[in-house]
């Protein structure tokens, strides 16, 4: 596992969050994944590809700024801030957060096991 592997996998995970893949966002995460939102809630994988199907949530605009990636052997740990630009429940939002994210490679390839977010402005 390496930095450009892991910047490469947080790549497709924007686009995939833009363009509301279900299907690519189903490969990146993986089935026990815990994420806490900004909200406090916990989330599973299922809840998450929820909020994408049921059209709940719109990405019209994401920017990443990674801070820090660290590889320790099979896990990467990296913390961003991304801003945010979208409708959630219709409701229109802006953002900017700073997410940590665990990403762990399994035989079937690199996958978020975890992580959190939380609005810093």
């Amino acid at each position: 596992m390496t930095k450009t592997e892991i910047l490469n996998q947080e790549n497709k995970l924007y686009k995939a969050i833009q363009e509301s893949n279900i299907a690519m966002l189903d490969e990146l995460l993986h089935e026990d994944l815990l994420f806490v939102i900004p909200s406090g809630e916990v989330i599973t994988k299922e809840m998450d590809l929820q909020t994408y199907r049921s059209g709940n949530i719109k990405i019209n605009k994401l920017v990443p700024k990674v801070e820090n990636l660290n590889i320790l052997g099979d896990l990467a740990v990296i913390t961003l801030t991304i801003e945010l630009h979208g409708n959630y429940l219709k409701e229109a939002f802006e953002s900017k957060c700073r997410y940590i994210r665990f990403w762990k490679e399994f035989p079937e390839g690199i996958k978020v096991v975890g992580g959190s977010g939380m609005v810093i402005g």
